[in-house]
């Protein structure tokens, strides 16, 4: 690891001072991302500017029942709120099935959105990775990609991004809060992760040098009967190769309202809004849900290796939807 300078923020407006949207500073919360990429050599910061000492660990109540949930919350502080475990359980069970409980207590709410794929080629730098370096090339496309995108990528980039808790937190509407030289400002989590284009290398929508502050969970009482069901490929903790957050509220035999999001399949938590226009208003049956999952599928584009990922997506959200119908049913 390269020498580099550390520093420690009192406060957000110190923090941003110290960062002063200068390329070569990164901000350090837990690190459990940062650090093993530094290791590796793929980041190579001058400085560190680290958050400890911010007063962003809280979860508080929104006015009409949403929370907004601090940027240095730990991931094991959110999977244990009560607030969440009851208002936003498949965010939860996201958390909890996201890494083991030693990473968890380390892990922020903020660090982990902004967590860089782990596609093994983005950190071998002996192989060409546009997110890494751009305009080297893409090796997954004609390398190992059994488990990339199969929505939403381009033949720049085939990397899926890893967060468990983004899929949760996009099937609800969150929206992120954040902080700049300039001002605050916010931007829906659905748009906060950049399509990825000829410019893989550009991941989010935050302005440079911006500290994200916060994540807000708009009031959703659907939300309440919701589930997160995450695969992958051994029991312990790993990446997943096909996720789906869903919550369901069937009134008289019919979808009053449904939240469906797809993980471990594009290069963002993907939310799949034809899947629930396929399904709001009418029957809450099986033949509707994978209706509603092919609607949504249409538009995969899979690679001669993960092309399994269109029935393990369409068969999770058959089997994720059934199992809330039938909880609701009782």
């Amino acid at each position: 690891m390269r020498e580099f300078g550390y520093l420690r923020a009192p406060d957000v407006s110190g923090a941003l001072a110290l960062h002063g949207a200068d390329d070569g500073t990164r901000f350090l919360a837990g690190g459990t991302n940062l650090v093993d990429l530094m290791k590796a050599g793929v980041e190579r910061p001058e400085r560190l500017v680290d958050l400890a000492e911010l007063p962003l660990d809280r979860i508080e109540e929104t006015a009409g029942g949403g929370l907004r949930i601090g940027a240095t919350v730990s991931n094991s502080d959110l999977a244990a709120h009560p607030e969440v475990r009851r208002r936003y359980p498949a965010l939860t069970q996201a958390v909890l099935a996201g890494a083991s409980g030693q990473l968890r207590n380390m892990a922020t709410v903020g660090g982990n959105l902004l967590q860089r794929t782990r596609c093994a080629y983005f950190t071998d730098l002996a192989r060409p990775c546009n997110k890494r370096t751009p305009g080297s090339g893409c090796a997954a496309l004609r390398g190992e990609h059994r488990n990339h995108a199969i929505l939403g990528a381009s033949e720049h980039c085939v990397a899926v991004h890893p967060s468990d808790m983004g899929v949760a937190l996009t099937a609800f509407d969150a929206v992120v809060a954040y902080e700049t030289l300039d001002g605050p400002g916010e931007v829906p989590l659905a748009d906060f992760y950049l399509p990825v284009g000829d410019t893989p290398h550009a991941e989010t929508a935050l302005p440079a040098g911006a500290l994200i502050t916060a994540v807000t969970l708009p009031p959703a009482p659907v939300a309440a009967r919701s589930r997160y069901r995450k695969v992958r490929e051994r029991a312990s903790y790993a990446f997943a190769i096909g996720s789906l957050a869903a919550a369901l509220d069937v009134r008289d035999g019919r979808v009053h309202d449904v939240r469906l999001a797809f993980g471990a399949v594009a290069s963002r938590p993907w939310r799949a809004r034809a899947a629930e226009r396929a399904l709001t208003g009418g029957p809450a049956t099986a033949e509707a849900y994978a209706a509603a999952a092919d609607a949504e599928l249409a538009a995969a584009e899979p690679l001669p290796d993960n092309g399994y990922k269109v029935t393990l997506m369409r068969n999770l959200v058959v089997a994720v939807l059934t199992e809330l119908a039938e909880e609701a049913g009782r």
